[in-house]
């Protein structure tokens, strides 16, 4: 297979292959919340809530995207290891983005990591041996464990360059 073809695959299956590039999903999964904490450290509420444009969510909505998010990711990792071949439910983030304005940013930062470093010690007690699982996602095709965990770390930084990007 050509090497267009094989990246144009890893793209339909993780969109967010191309942020990840050659880094270690785990070690990006593992350190995101502690570097998600240092974006936002001493930032004010108003600074965290700035929309940059009617279309555009604000550091708070992609925080609580994150945290909508990892749920999704806790649900799927774990349907993947138990259940044979899983097919994955995606989920309509705009749908759920409507209750972001009624939490805070700190809200959004607790549950995101609280979730994650739940997700990462689920991880770290199933990998080796679940890399290779198959899952189906109905929109993206056939994947693994493995493709999850890199759809996972290409998403952090994906929105972790969005916020730095904000909070200039």
């Amino acid at each position: 297979m050509g090497e267009a073809k094989v990246q144009n695959q890893t793209a339909t299956l993780n969109p967010y292959a191309r942020y990840l590039q050659q880094e270690d999903p785990l070690t990006v999964i593992a350190a995101t919340p502690q570097r998600l904490e240092q974006l936002i450290n001493s930032k004010s509420d108003e600074k965290l809530q700035a929309n940059p444009s009617p279309q555009k969510w604000s550091v708070r909505d992609i925080l609580c995207h994150l945290a909508d998010t990892e749920i999704a990711f806790a649900y799927r990792l774990r349907q993947t290891v138990a259940e044979p071949h899983h097919i994955i439910q995606p989920y309509d983030q705009d749908a759920f983005a409507t209750a972001y304005t009624h939490r805070s940013s700190r809200e959004a930062l607790d549950t995101f990591s609280a979730i994650r470093r739940w997700n990462v010690l689920f991880i770290r007690s199933v990998v080796p041996d679940a890399l290779t699982k198959p899952v189906t996602h109905p929109e993206r095709g056939t994947m693994t464990f493995q493709t999850i965990l890199e759809t996972m770390g290409g998403h952090d930084l994906n929105h972790l360059s969005q916020i730095t990007a904000l909070l200039r």
